[in-house]
């Protein structure tokens, strides 16, 4: 029995080596790997004495010739294959353990060249890998350090079934895909979003999960490669029970809402994926006790968000709330937590989950949404471009104040994270919502739920809609309510009649002429 072993990532390459030798497995082996094998005094050939051909091109080509490639696919149960690698003086092999060039980590260097990342790129690993995968039925096939004392083990006791084959093939696959797809979005590059005719994703298991969306079904968190924002996938859970799905999702609805804000302190509860209550404080634990208070039923088994490390007078906040009746919050996310509010926290809310990230800013604007539909994938650019409120419209007679338009700014930037259809009453003097319809299939259902949530709160307020009013009777119900302000896309054939209405009632009206959805 023979292996090749062509590795870059050397961890646990001698251990391994000496259990194949123990197995009675002969070794071969190029480069750097054959002088860390043999340096252990390993008995171990060269793939230059096996192929009869030296390396050329500073080590480019090397194992990429037939005496390597047909001892990896030739049929052993097809006589005319058995027989001409007779016939060709070539030996088979049996088993491969190859991992590949760093070009992830090359790439994601700062000042990296094009030559840098080309010299990174492994065309004998991934090669040799497909080979010995394609050919699993005859070949074990190891890309991961991970499975080389399973597999030695195995080798003991006649070696890996072909069921336990099979995996490793799978999986020697979809890591030359990984590699590949990683490859292929760095020489698309970043300038912009691309919709290429064929998408590949390539995504790392993170962790699994407590379990999926519900207790029943199964869960993993999966993160991109060579992330450099501040995101969920770089950061780590300080306190607190395993995560379920919910708790991920949730919890990156939180970072990407506060995120929108990072010129103040600001909070947020998140129930659903979609928030119940944000403001804005001079301090962190003041946007906090007004987010949690704009809708305290609602907070209930919440998500908080906050755009600065968690301080003290802040978990006080959390702890108040927690001495109420029927009050719990399930957990924190924040760019950082001081150990001194860890050890609070530990002690009073040991259950409750604390996530922390690295120094938030804001997305790329190259940034993506990816939305699994049953078959298909739907991809867009992320709603991230900044707000050009200099290009909104006003259509009513009455004008904006500046402190209307301030507060129609921070309105519009909250929508893009509020479930459609959505209706928000938003104060901008207190900066705190008053009221929020979301997740509605009718706009005038929202703009109740909204308006009958902010009550008398809602009088000299501002009403934002995440798309037009396809009749007035929206318009009219927030004109009875004392709206002062109302700022919505337009473009309804029915814009005239909600002006009308919003002049009839002396309010403010303004267009964006965008749409904020967010399903």
């Amino acid at each position: 029995m023979r292996a090749l072993l062509s590795v870059y990532d050397k961890i646990g390459l001698v251990e391994f080596a000496r259990k194949l030798v123990d197995a009675g497995v002969e070794l071969v082996s190029t480069g750097g790997t054959h002088a860390a094998l043999a340096q252990a005094g390993l008995s171990v050939r060269q793939v230059s004495d096996v192929t009869g051909s030296p390396e050329i091109l500073d080590g480019r080509v090397k194992t990429l010739h037939p005496a390597i490639h047909g001892g990896l696919l030739a049929r052993r149960d097809v006589p005319a294959h058995v027989a001409e690698l007779q016939r060709q003086g070539i030996a088979t092999i049996d088993l491969v353990a190859v991992n590949l060039y760093p070009f992830e980590a090359t790439v994601g260097k700062p000042g990296v060249t094009l030559d840098d990342a080309l010299e990174n790129i492994d065309i004998g690993g991934p090669t040799m890998l497909r080979s010995a995968a394609k050919n699993f039925p005859s070949v074990t096939v190891v890309c991961d350090p991970e499975d080389y004392d399973r597999v030695a083990e195995q080798l003991r006791s006649g070696g890996p079934s072909l069921e336990e084959r099979r995996k490793l093939a799978a999986k020697a696959f979809q890591h030359v895909a990984f590699y590949d797809t990683i490859v292929a979005g760095y020489l698309r590059g970043d300038d912009a979003v691309e919709f290429p005719e064929e998408l590949t994703l390539a995504y790392r298991r993170v962790q699994p999960l407590r379990y999926g969306e519900n207790p029943h079904q199964k869960g993993a968190f999966y993160a991109e490669p060579r992330v450099v924002y501040s995101s969920l996938a770089l950061g780590a859970r300080v306190l607190g029970q395993d995560l379920s799905l919910c708790n991920v999702n949730d919890l990156s609805a939180a970072l990407e809402t506060v995120r929108e804000f990072l010129d103040r302190p600001a909070a947020v509860v998140i129930k659903h994926a979609t928030p119940s209550g944000f403001a804005f404080g001079a301090t962190l634990d003041e946007a906090l006790e007004k987010a949690i208070h704009a809708d305290a039923t609602s907070a209930f088994g919440g998500i908080i968000g906050l755009n600065r490390p968690l301080d003290m007078a802040t978990a006080r906040v959390v702890e108040r709330f927690k001495d109420q009746e029927s009050s719990n919050i399930d957990a924190i996310v924040a760019p950082g937590a001081s150990e001194e509010v860890l050890s609070l926290l530990r002690h009073t809310r040991r259950r409750m989950v604390v996530y922390t990230v690295p120094d938030l800013q804001p997305l790329p604007k190259q940034s993506i949404n990816l939305k699994h539909v049953p078959g298909g994938l739907l991809y867009q650019e992320a709603n991230v471009r900044p707000i050009r409120s200099q290009e909104w419209k006003v259509v009513s007679k009455a004008t904006p104040t500046p402190q209307q338009l301030r507060a129609m700014q921070d309105a519009w930037g909250l929508l893009r994270h509020i479930r459609s259809n959505t209706i928000l009453v938003w104060d901008g003097v207190k900066g705190v919502t008053l009221g929020i319809g979301s997740g509605q299939v009718s706009r005038v259902g929202a703009a109740k739920l909204a308006l009958e949530q902010a009550g008398e709160r809602a009088r000299g307020t501002v009403l934002a809609s995440d798309s037009f009013f396809p009749f007035p009777d929206s318009v009219e119900l927030a004109a009875r309510a004392g709206i002062a302000a109302i700022v919505q896309q337009g473009g309804s054939i029915n814009d005239k009649a909600s002006i009308d209405a919003a002049d009839a009632a002396d309010m403010v009206m303004v267009l964006t002429g965008e749409r904020a959805f967010w399903h």
